[in-house]
């Protein structure tokens, strides 16, 4: 799964390596090394224009954990940070944002917690940082969804809402002893297909084979600092490694 994650690049960066062709400066944010649920981050969609024919690539600001167009309110985001890559395509929730409101997420990496058994009393969790193995950015499949706040005007500032879910799928062998899902990341070679809006039937083989994981062996795990479990901490030495000595210590 993915409950939290660094994005420390900067937007130009971004706008760059992603080929964004649009980007309102004023969405910038500040970078942050431990993104939590309901918070905002930057991701990389396409969206066809009013009269425009072909869709343009974007850099926004949204908020994480995904609000469907039919929700009452937007309470129930918190529990939707992920999207099962197994049944997004089925489930009410996401099969429609699946179809046709795809996006990547730009991290540096994310956080994992392994569960360790203790000597005495209840089992310790034991943070990890999942990166890159050749440091370049991480690009996390995702979803994304318009909610429209039906409280106030349609051109009211907090009239919508955008929001977006993370893809996770099984995890791969040097992850699993950590958590048996991971989210799911993509190589250049599917960005343009992941992000076209025009594949738009969600059961369409060429979809559905997006889904499918890169080979094992592009990321490595790193052991960190439990500080990260706490979102008031928010530096960029929660990415840094940690030793064993540090855990034995720590968390026994």
């Amino acid at each position: 799964m993915c409950g939290r994650f660094a994005a420390s690049n900067r937007p130009e960066d971004i706008v760059e390596l992603f080929g964004v062709q649009q980007w309102d400066p004023a969405e910038t944010l500040d970078p942050s090394w431990n993104v939590a649920p309901t918070q905002s981050a930057l991701v990389v969609l396409e969206r066809l224009p009013k009269g425009a024919a072909r869709p343009v690539r974007q850099l926004r600001a949204l908020r994480w954990g995904l609000v469907p167009q039919w929700a009452k309110s937007p309470e129930s985001a918190v529990k939707m940070i992920n999207a099962r890559s197994d049944t997004v395509h089925e489930k009410p929730s996401y099969r429609q944002a699946f179809a046709s409101r795809r996006c990547i997420l730009p991290v540096d990496g994310y956080y994992e917690w392994q569960t360790v058994p203790a000597e005495r009393g209840r089992p310790k969790k034991k943070p990890f940082f999942v990166s890159r193995a050749d440091g370049t950015p991480l690009a996390l499949a995702g979803l994304y969804e318009f909610w429209r706040n039906r409280t106030v005007p349609s051109d009211h500032p907090e009239g919508w809402l955008v929001t977006f879910t993370v893809v996770t799928t099984e995890a791969e062998e040097l992850l699993a002893p950590i958590h048996e899902r991971m989210p799911l990341f993509l190589d250049p070679a599917s960005f343009d297909d992941w992000l076209d809006p025009g594949l738009d039937d969600g059961e369409a083989p060429e979809l559905r084979r997006l889904l499918i994981p890169p080979p094992p062996g592009a990321l490595l795990a790193t052991p960190v600092s439990p500080d990260v479990g706490s979102i008031r901490n928010n530096h960029a030495g929660l990415t840094e490694p940690w030793t064993e000595v540090e855990y034995e210590t720590t968390l026994f």
